[in-house]
């Protein structure tokens, strides 16, 4: 089975098929960056990042864009289109720079914790306005924008003959597309802004054709996509919230000014929820991530997120943290379990010579890459890795090949593509350091037996006799005497 992708534009799983063969390019819709980064962050960066992750696993050369919106995102319809982030300044009292540079820091250093990978590009709103004005005055030359005696510039949304065929939406509907109340100067209710007026007060204003103003939420994602990605791009990615408007106005405002289809394939994540109601800020129901990672640890809240597939409902509550607890119970048991077999060398860290393959690990191996073909079913990977799990355990102190196998495997599964790290307990005292070492060389010998490497196996006996310690072979297994 290829690798097949959920379209949100079809409501269907699809062959994935790049633009170009072996490449892929993937906009993810980033932060705004004006609070301090919670659960749901974390979901939409931790699926996108999955994905990433498997792309650049089955062999592809992966440009990863993520921006980061540091102007132009309004709050709701009772803060009257009040920027986000001038709005948190005015309330901390500081330049909206600063504001914007302090919440993306936090938001980069959690999903450092998150062992979520950087994209291969990050771009601020703020460094594409001349970019974006170009792209407004384009859109007005070709007659899908108006500009308003106010000096606000709108999309015309009753021009782009498709608008709603992502979202399913109807201009029937009558929900505007812009995240404001509906301005006086609109010609339609659903037009939505492309550049706004900046009054007297307003902290964030370039200057354009239009007079100082700032640009809408929605042309920056269709601008900064196009400048690293070209007109047409694979993958489009974002929350489910994302669907309606932005991701319908970035169709609209893209494929006017190109004309050519704007995405191949859009994914989107579905939404955490708290006791069945969706998280957000302005809900005042967010679970901030750095609490989390106090109270849990960040590896346990990646676990939390991949265990469920990223189509589905999260509801944020104890049971779910309950059964991701055992979970993370039993992953860490594998790898204390394995982790004698694991060597360093030059800073890398990899298993001990494998002298064989098993066909059972092999086969776990199989149903999660074909549970990750078919649609980044991480709920069904990590169900095959709790099986990988049960069986390091049955190979415990009987088949040392098996674990270091299995350990093998685990790396490359749940660490390389669902980015799970798990710390292995340490006990540094001398006595612990010096049985961990008597272990590791009766292993050593064991497994030349065990192959008939006798000769080296008498060699490593007669070595350690010279330098005074006595290999003795019981009915219980191999002793050192001192």
């Amino acid at each position: 089975m290829g690798l097949k992708i959920y379209n949100t534009f079809t409501r269907n799983k699809e062959d994935f098929k790049p633009i170009t063969e072996g490449n892929i390019g993937m906009y993810v819709c980033g932060p705004t960056v004006y609070g301090p980064p919670h659960v749901g962050h974390a979901r939409s960066y931790i699926v996108f990042d999955t994905w990433y992750r498997y792309f650049l696993y089955k062999g592809f050369k992966v440009k990863y864009v993520q921006n980061i919106t540091d102007v132009g995102h309004l709050v709701g319809d009772a803060d009257e289109g009040e920027d986000k982030i001038q709005k948190k300044a005015i309330t901390e009292q500081l330049d909206p720079v600063a504001v914007a540079y302090k919440y993306e820091t936090m938001y980069f250093d959690c999903m450092h914790e998150l062992n979520v990978l950087k994209p291969t590009i990050s771009c601020r709103a703020t460094g594409h306005i001349i970019e974006i004005i170009e792209a407004v005055k384009e859109l007005v030359e070709k007659g899908y924008a108006y500009v308003t005696k106010e000096g606000n510039v709108y999309y015309d949304v009753r021009k782009f003959k498709e608008y709603g065929k992502l979202s399913g939406r109807t201009l029937d509907d009558n929900i505007s597309g812009e995240r404001i109340e509906v301005a006086d100067d609109k010609q339609n209710p659903e037009d939505f802004a492309l550049w706004k007026k900046a009054d007297r007060t307003h902290l964030m204003k370039w200057p354009s054709p239009w007079g100082e103003g700032y640009p809408g939420w929605h042309i920056e994602c269709s601008v900064m996509s196009r400048k690293y990605l070209g007109d047409t791009f694979d993958i489009h990615g974002g929350g489910m919230d994302n669907v309606f408007p932005h991701h319908e106005c970035e169709i609209a405002q893209s494929e006017a000014i190109t004309g050519k289809p704007f995405v191949n394939y859009f994914v989107h994540n579905n939404l955490i929820t708290v006791n069945g109601q969706k998280m957000g800020k302005s809900l005042g129901n967010t679970v901030d991530l750095n609490d989390l990672f106090e109270k849990y640890g960040p590896m346990f809240v990646r676990l939390y997120i991949v265990k469920n597939h990223y189509r589905s409902v999260l509801d944020f509550s104890e049971d779910q943290l309950e059964e991701t607890k055992k979970t993370y119970e039993k992953f860490q048991n594998l790898v204390e379990i394995t982790e004698p077999y694991i060597v360093e060398a030059n800073s890398v860290r990899h298993t001990l010579n494998i002298t064989e393959s098993y066909d059972d690990i092999d086969a776990m191996k199989n149903r999660f890459l074909e549970a990750m073909d078919d649609d980044l079913n991480t709920a069904v990977g990590i169900a095959v890795l709790l099986e990988l799990a049960k069986e390091a355990n049955k190979a415990k102190e009987q088949d040392t090949n098996k674990l270091a196998y299995i350990r093998k495997v685990f790396d490359e599964l749940a660490g390389d593509i669902l980015g799970l790290q798990f710390e292995v307990k340490n006990d540094s005292s001398p006595n612990a350091n010096m049985e961990k070492l008597e272990k590791s060389i009766i292993d050593i010998r064991n497994e030349f037996k065990k192959n008939k490497q006798y000769e080296i196996a008498d060699f490593i006996r007669d070595t350690l006799k010279e330098n005074g310690i006595n290999m003795i072979d019981t009915k219980e297994g191999a002793k050192l005497e001192f």
